[in-house]
């Protein structure tokens, strides 16, 4: 891992960046999550109704849309990245929902673990190996690099 600060100075070159909109892409993420579940429905819903082909056609347009989104997020990627940020949104939402239902915060500190590492990955602010060692590492924890550097409010 790099050291701190290069990370640091990394993050600040990002934010400053006119090659990215974090605000818009933030915003895309969740809209990924949203396209994920809704997947999910579509699939649930089919089996739940004796495999009404409807919902089935209706879960692939919405993969269609979740795969065209992702590619603006992550247009190249390597190994199972793709894959990886995907589950990462996915697990994500899925967080969010258990810990909206059951009011336990601790479900919503894991979600935004995941979150964070969805975009330490998609800026390349880590390498995959790197994952384990910088989530230990201090005095910036993913959710910190999360948290100052997106801002959806930036308008």
């Amino acid at each position: 891992m790099t050291d701190l600060k290069s990370l640091l100075k990394k993050v600040e070159s990002l934010k400053k960046s006119p090659d990215f909109d974090l605000s818009l892409e933030e915003d895309l993420s969740i809209a990924v999550m949203n396209l994920i579940s809704l997947e999910e429905h579509f699939f649930l819903t089919a089996e739940k109704t004796g495999k009404k082909t409807e919902y089935l056609k209706m879960m692939d347009e919405v993969r269609e849309m979740r795969k065209t989104l992702l590619a603006k997020m992550i247009p190249a990627h390597e190994g199972e990245t793709w894959c990886i940020t995907k589950h990462l949104l996915a697990a994500t939402m899925r967080l969010i929902e258990v810990g909206t239902k059951s009011k336990d915060q601790n479900y919503f500190d894991l979600a935004y673990k995941l979150y964070s590492l969805f975009w330490a990955l998609r800026l390349k602010l880590i390498q995959l190996p790197q994952i384990k060692h910088t989530i230990k590492e201090e005095p910036w924890t993913l959710q910190d690099i999360t948290t100052k550097l997106v801002d959806c409010c930036k308008e």
